[in-house]
């Protein structure tokens, strides 16, 4: 069903849930499906430099649970944001030596936000590392990272779902879109920052849900609505629910695309 087919992998935002990418990845390499090209924003974006990178998925869960979100070293100083993104640049060059786009075996597309010109910056060639860091740096958390005199942040902000980096020439599009927004109850918007938060995720969401709707497969589990962004303790149930919504999403188009 697969073989000699070019399949694009587009990997959203999400924060922790973004380890259902993973559960997703795990599912092709276990049916024999690679994709030829990714796209990814933020944490999609980390996850497909690892996938290209061709780290097992073992090594892409251990990066995750391994990297320290919060380290009192790491703070921000004379900087906006609590935590200095910058400083986790020794920690992704044990993963990323060569600190390349063109040393990766798959080419990877990585969307940042240009913060000065307001505008969408994608990254698919040169130096790796400052690019994957600007791509996750999730504000107000984490500070703008510097490129070329310019501050980049978090690539969900202007286009969480780039899925449009990978879809020329490919014959089939898998998505992974692990900022879903279900259902909530009047508890979970009894604050200001609860409120702002579910306004940012609509909006985003919504600016992507055209893109999302045409992936000739796609996850987008509701369960992850459980998980925290930023809750490591999440890494294992994010990944097992991608896991199971892939395998899910897998038969069900094999089931409609029998010959």
């Amino acid at each position: 069903m697969f073989t000699g087919k070019k399949i694009g992998l587009v990997l959203s935002g999400g924060g922790i849930r973004g380890m259902a990418h993973i559960g997703l990845l795990k599912v092709l390499q276990e049916r024999g499906v690679k994709a030829q090209s990714v796209a990814g924003a933020s944490i999609g974006a980390l996850v497909g430099a690892l996938y290209a990178n061709g780290n097992s998925i073992d090594e892409m869960l251990a990066f995750f649970k391994e990297t320290p979100l919060f380290q009192y070293s790491f703070f921000a100083i004379g900087k906006p944001g609590l935590i200095d993104t910058e400083r986790y640049f020794s920690v992704f060059q044990q993963f990323f030596p060569h600190d390349s786009f063109e040393q990766l075996n798959i080419p990877l597309h990585v969307v940042a936000t240009d913060l000065l010109q307001g505008t969408e910056k994608v990254f698919n060639q040169g130096a790796l590392i400052m690019p994957l860091l600007a791509s996750a740096a999730l504000t107000p958390v984490f500070s703008p990272v510097e490129i070329d005199k310019v501050l980049y942040a978090d690539g969900g902000i202007m286009n969480n779902f780039p899925k449009e980096y990978v879809e020329q020439g490919a014959d089939l599009v898998v998505g992974s879109n692990v900022s879903v927004n279900g259902k909530l109850q009047k508890k979970d918007l009894s604050n200001s920052l609860q409120l702002t938060s579910r306004i940012t995720g609509l909006m985003i969401y919504a600016s992507c849900r055209e893109k999302i709707c045409e992936c000739d497969i796609l996850i987008e589990p509701a369960q992850l609505d459980q998980i925290g962004v930023l809750d490591k303790k999440g890494i294992e149930k994010a990944f097992t629910i991608g896991y199971d919504a892939a395998n899910f999403a897998m038969d069900a188009y094999l089931d409609k695309n029998k010959p």
